[in-house]
């Protein structure tokens, strides 16, 4: 009933951190298109504050859009804060990493074979990491070396580097992914909140009382702006991180957070090239770049081929030579050599009948030559059965899991044949089992892969 519940809070939890996350990339990609699509206006505008403006028509209407150098003339009744889109996003994806990870600890975010760690220690480890990342961040981004942006972000990616080592060498491969994923979604939120928040307040509380902001708003702008421009490079990362559950290719890869490191450069440099174009600056290679990153990165990826299994006949094993002249009575081969005895009785020639006799003697001790190794289906289902059928059975065994995931079911050769493609692909990847829960071996996983790819 716990297992049943869970998979209801994490859909309740999943489709509201979705709908959270599209409004606010959504909300940080309109505002970063906007602020670098502002032209200068004219001079009857820029007589009244406005630094820059710009036209647009959308659902069958004309918009005009202005920004102002500082205040407006007259602070408006009604001032819309983007806040909350940044908010909901980090508190439901918090929500979503308490019921998949620390929920279910061992299947999802324990990998024993790189740490054997308790639930409690898991998950103590798990939040240290992700607070003490932040901590670090905001260290940074506080001191003056938050002053310069080129110094500020190769600290910052430098630091990334490192913080996607560590998390492959304390956590499940997936749970790796998350919580670099996690780190930059608590960094852009802190972003909103220790940062841009406190400076647009202080400039609105400014205007409302009709004063000049002075060199502490103009500190805080500075850093908002630093803060703003790191939000602005981590959206695309923060998405791929967000989805890279459905891509075990990536995650599973024995070098993963390597992986992880060149899709960030990748997805950062195309966002920089977008950055470059609303600005009015045509750079290709930034887009070149990543294309060139793309298919270096693919064509290190790629899996080693798939041989098949080759057909294995069972095995047997010769009984011994018996004195016994009577045949076993269920043997095929027995009723042939009734035929022979029956034969050999009608000659009135004794040396032919103890030759007879001899061949029943040889012929029924082959008929009870019996297979004594299991056959290849038999083997690779018991491997099967202990490895993945606790999970991926109608009922499963396996705590925390209360239907078999995505509803596949492996417990007969015609269930490992109808989903063949997925087994592949999952188990060579690395993907199942989760977190190696069952402790499926290379060896073990070399030969389900081969068996499957040859059903």
């Amino acid at each position: 009933m716990g297992a049943y519940l869970l998979e209801w809070l994490s859909l309740f939890f999943r489709w509201f951190h979705v709908i959270a996350g599209v409004a606010w990339i959504g909300a940080s990609f309109y505002f970063v298109w906007l602020d670098l699509s502002l032209r200068k206006p004219p001079q009857w505008k820029t007589d009244k504050g406005i630094s820059g403006d710009l036209w647009a028509v959308h659902g069958g209407g004309f918009y005009e859009i202005a920004k102002y150098k500082l205040e407006p003339e007259e602070m408006p009744k009604t001032l819309h804060w983007f806040k909350w889109e940044a908010y909901t996003t980090w508190l439901t994806g918090a929500a979503m990493m308490s019921i998949v990870y620390y929920a279910n600890a061992t299947a999802y975010l324990i990998d024993p074979s790189k740490v054997p760690f308790t639930s409690i220690g898991a998950i103590a480890t798990s939040l240290l990491f992700l607070f003490g990342s932040y901590f670090i961040y905001e260290v940074i981004v506080r001191s003056h070396l938050g002053k310069n942006a080129f110094i500020f972000s190769t600290l910052i990616f430098i630091l990334l580097v490192i913080a996607s080592w560590g998390s492959y060498q304390l956590f499940s491969d997936r749970a790796s992914f998350i919580h670099i994923g996690a780190i930059l979604g608590t960094v852009m939120v802190g972003n909103v909140f220790f940062g841009i928040m406190p400076a647009q307040r202080a400039l609105v509380d400014c205007v409302r009382r009709g004063e000049k902001p002075g060199k502490e708003v103009a500190e805080l702008a500075l850093q908002a702006k630093n803060r703003s421009l790191m939000n602005n490079y981590f959206t695309l990362p923060l998405i791929f991180t967000m989805i890279s559950n459905h891509y075990p290719m990536m995650y599973a890869h024995e070098k993963g957070w390597l992986v992880l490191v060149f899709v960030g450069i990748i997805t950062a440099t195309a966002r920089h090239y977008f950055n470059q174009k609303h600005l009015g600056h045509k750079k290709p290679r930034y887009l070149v770049i990543p294309a060139v990153l793309t298919v270096l990165l693919i064509i290190w990826m790629r899996p080693e081929p798939i041989e098949p299994l080759p057909a294995m006949p069972a095995t047997a094993s010769v009984a011994p030579t018996t004195t016994d002249s009577t045949p076993t009575a269920t043997s095929a081969t027995t009723g042939s050599n009734t035929d022979t005895v029956a034969n050999a009785n009608n000659s009135s020639n004794s040396n032919a009948t103890n030759s007879a006799n001899n061949r029943i003697s040889t012929d029924a001790a082959t008929a009870k030559v019996i297979p004594v190794s299991a056959s290849a289906d038999d083997a690779m289902m018991d491997v099967v059965h202990t490895r993945c059928s606790t999970c991926h059975a109608v009922q499963p065994t396996q705590q925390g899991f209360a239907a078999p995931p995505a509803g596949i079911i492996l417990q007969t050769p015609e269930d490992l044949k109808i989903h063949k493609a997925k087994i592949v692909t999952a188990v060579q990847t690395g993907y199942m089992p989760l977190g190696n829960i069952t402790q499926l071996t290379d060896a073990e996983r070399q030969k389900l892969v081969a068996y499957a790819s040859s059903l």
